[in-house]
Order: C-alpha cells, then structure tokens, then sequence
C-alpha cells in the first residue's frame, strides 16, 4: 500500500534536520510521506521516482514535489541518485533482495551523500493492492542483513530497529 508505519518517522526527521539536504530524491514516495514529513521544515529540491502512475495522480505528487519521474528506480537515471539525500522508504522489500543490493550500490555510486532507508523487519507478506503489482513483497529483510548491506557501500551507518519497521541513515 502506499503508506507506511509511522515507526521511526521521528527519528528519520530528526537526522534530516541535522543534515538538513537541499536536494532529495524519494523513491517510490505512494502518498508522498517523507516530502509531507520533511519538507514542511527544509523545503530544498526534491524529486520522486513513481512506478505506478495511477499514484502520481491520485496522491498528488506533483504538488509535493519539484520533478516527478515515472519510472523504476532500478533503471533510472543515475544522475536522479546525485543528491544530498536518496530515500528508500519502504520499497525495498518490493524487489528481490538483490535487485534492491544493486539499487543502494548504484545509489552509493552515483554520488548520494546520505541514503534514508526504511522496511518491515518482521514477516509481512503483502500481494498486489489496488491494482498495482508492484506492491507485492517480494523479500523479508532482516534487520543484521541490510545493516551489513549499506556496511559493505563504506561510509557509517546508524540504525535504528523498532518493533515492525527497521530505518537506516547512511553517510558518505
């Protein structure tokens, strides 16, 4: 579904107002979550990249944010990922598991200087909703698993591991 535990939420925002990113890339942003939550406080340029159209429109993303790119983050563009801030808000666990291994290191790569991830850390199986196939989830991340994941791209990590949703901010 396009929305998401509102677990660690606090703890995200507080780590974006220490860095506070000027230019932001959200991917698969459903209602447009973080930019609700983020950019009331640090406005910056943001940028969502949107599988499923039918969300663009009905969730009103091009009124929250600067460009929205329709797409799959899997073969987006690597110049969307060149920001202060690239955000994995419970998408990953929407791709196998090295499909989404691949997307943080080409994230990592393209010169991200903070990726925000968030996802279930506890079994949630999850089909197609409301017509949209890519809301299937695909892999259960454990949280041990991502933590050496965004370890091996270099840089630090902090974490922080709830009850259903694990998030991670990781610095270049």
């Amino acid at each position: 579904m396009p929305t998401s535990d509102a677990e660690g939420k606090d703890w995200s925002l507080d780590l974006f107002l220490r860095h506070r990113p000027d230019t932001v890339t959200d991917i698969g942003p459903g209602l447009g979550t973080y930019a609700q939550l983020m950019r009331p406080h640090h406005p910056g340029h943001w940028t969502a990249i949107e599988i499923h159209r039918p969300y663009i429109g009905r969730y009103g993303l091009r009124l929250q944010y600067d460009h929205v790119h329709h797409g799959d983050a899997r073969t987006a563009p690597d110049a969307l990922f060149d920001r202060d801030l690239v955000i994995a808000g419970d998408v990953l666990e929407h791709m196998p598991r090295a499909d989404a291994v691949q997307l943080l290191q080409r994230i990592a790569a393209a010169g991200a200087r903070h990726i925000l991830v968030s996802l279930p850390i506890v079994p949630s199986p999850q089909g197609e909703v409301d017509g949209n196939p890519h809301e299937a989830h695909l892999h259960d991340w454990q949280p041990d698993d991502m933590d050496q994941v965004l370890a091996a791209l270099g840089g630090t990590v902090h974490t922080r591991h709830g009850h259903t949703l694990g998030c991670w901010w990781w610095n270049r």
